[in-house]
């Protein structure tokens, strides 16, 4: 009977090197977490006076449910779970919002026989080199000046003017097969019902795709809420890591270093749940856009 053997590949220096780089890698990304986590398990009486944390305590429950339930703030009117609400209403918001204007505008561009379409991509493209931190005292006297301060509209709209999403776009829209819309074309179908009942659909993975990239930015946006909102019931998560210390060293009292702590780490779950949700998809809808 013959026994078969079967080569076993070399394991070569460059692979190891190359792995424990990735390792090295992974680990350091994951120590602010951890560094997070052990902190936020301790009281604030050990954090104001030692500082960061290396080892776990037995305050992590408390300071999460502090920083989830009790008001706190200047007005002692707000909690963690009212932040987190914002926060969302701000990222989905600012996604859904975006998708829906880029998909527009693309459609528009692309199958519309516009004189200057091209032109006007373009036009829209420029304003990637004008973000929001550039143009924010124009976009707060605008606001302001239109009512829209302390209030959702107010946070949400003025994030929409850019042209990331619409190039996206534009660029799946270009690679449909001109005879898709021929056939669309033949069968009666409008402008309405292609957009909607055609092209909606097949760019399902790219709407993943830029879904997760732009409530991840609209998640982590701190610089135009802390402009536009007054209100501390329309603060975000972002916002109030800083205001839940801030407010207790005005008061002349120990900052509440492990509710910040516990907020920082409910911050990071939302994206990160989204990112791990959507993960085949947001690469599927990259990939697709380079076609």
């Amino acid at each position: 009977m013959t026994k078969i053997t079967r080569n076993k590949k070399p394991i070569r220096l460059s692979d190891i090197v190359d792995h424990a780089i990735l390792i090295l890698g992974g680990l350091l990304m994951l120590f602010p977490v951890y560094l997070a986590f052990t902190t936020t398990s301790h009281d604030n009486i050990t954090l104001s006076r030692e500082g960061l944390q290396f080892g776990f305590g037995d305050q992590m429950g408390h300071n999460f449910y502090a920083a989830m339930f009790e008001k706190g703030g200047f007005s002692e009117q707000i909690d963690g779970t009212t932040m987190l609400m914002n926060s969302l209403i701000l990222g989905i918001g600012f996604a859904v919002g975006k998708i829906v204007l880029s998909m527009a505008a693309a459609y528009a561009i692309v199958y519309f026989r516009l004189r200057f379409a091209t032109f006007a991509f373009w036009v829209i493209f420029t304003t990637i080199l004008l973000p929001l931190e550039v143009r924010i005292l124009p976009s707060y006297e605008v606001v302001t000046g239109l009512g829209m301060a302390n209030t959702y509209g107010g946070l949400i709209v003025p994030l929409l003017a850019s042209a990331t999403g619409t190039f996206f776009f534009r660029q799946f829209f270009l690679s449909v097969p001109e005879e898709l819309v021929e056939a669309a074309r033949i069968d009666g179908a409008g402008p309405g019902k292609f957009f909607i009942d055609i092209l909606v659909p097949l760019s399902r993975t790219m709407i993943a795709a830029i879904f997760i990239i732009m409530f991840v930015y609209g998640w982590n946006q701190y610089l135009w809420p802390t402009l536009i909102t007054t209100d501390e019931g329309l603060f975000t998560l972002v916002r109030g890591i800083k205001q839940i210390t801030q407010s207790i060293y005005e008061g002349n009292q120990i900052p509440e270093y492990g509710q910040a702590w516990a907020l920082a780490i409910i911050a990071m779950l939302p994206p990160v749940v989204i990112v791990i949700f959507f993960q085949s998809w947001f690469v599927k809808g990259l990939v697709e856009s380079e076609k």
